[in-house]
């Protein structure tokens, strides 16, 4: 005797592949292709499920984002600070190279970055900027012929404030670390 019936649903494959979807990112795939299933199917069950694991990634990524980009005070601003620390610090040896090479101090960071090497580590922008509108260069202002001053704006990109960042004091050098900034008007 043959078999003429039809299996009903999607079957334990489906749900599978609807579990799946909860894989971060690449659920998303399996999330499309189980709600399809679902469809076609007739199988309510999947398609929640499909739906559910989709929504998970976009709420996972949402959250990290939101923890990474969005909150004040939460370790990624730590993690921030350090490297926004770390860059100032390479841009003061930066500054200080090229006052070696040019006898004097660059009269910006677009200059200063000109005359970097294709492929230098050294970044001149302000990490601690969080903007889709571009980049921002670290303020930084020559004091006179042997002493400057660099700084980051900080998170709320005023210049002159409590959450301004300053690279390491280093001795011997021209740069002032703690230098009283005035703000533009």
């Amino acid at each position: 005797m043959e078999n003429t019936q039809k299996q009903q649903g999607p079957g334990c494959l489906g749900f599978v592949v609807g579990g799946m979807s909860f894989i971060p990112l690449i659920g998303v795939l399996f999330g499309i292709v189980a709600v399809i299933w679902g469809f076609k199917a007739k199988s309510t069950k999947l398609k929640v499920i499909g739906f559910a694991g989709i929504a998970f990634t976009f709420i996972l990524y949402g959250t990290l984002g939101y923890f990474g980009f969005v909150q004040k005070g939460g370790v990624y601003d730590d993690l921030r600070s350090q490297l926004v620390k770390v860059q100032l610090t390479n841009s003061v040896q930066a500054i200080e190279l090229y006052k070696v090479q040019h006898g004097r101090y660059p009269a910006s960071l677009e200059v200063l970055q000109k005359s970097l090497p294709e492929g230098s580590l050294v970044s001149l922008y302000d990490a601690a900027q969080i903007s889709i509108s571009g980049e921002k260069w670290y303020f930084y202002t020559v004091i006179d012929e042997n002493h400057y001053h660099i700084r980051s704006y900080g998170r709320d990109g005023l210049i002159d404030t409590e959450d301004d960042i300053l690279p390491t004091p280093i001795e011997n050098i021209g740069l002032i670390a703690h230098y009283q900034v005035e703000p533009a008007l």
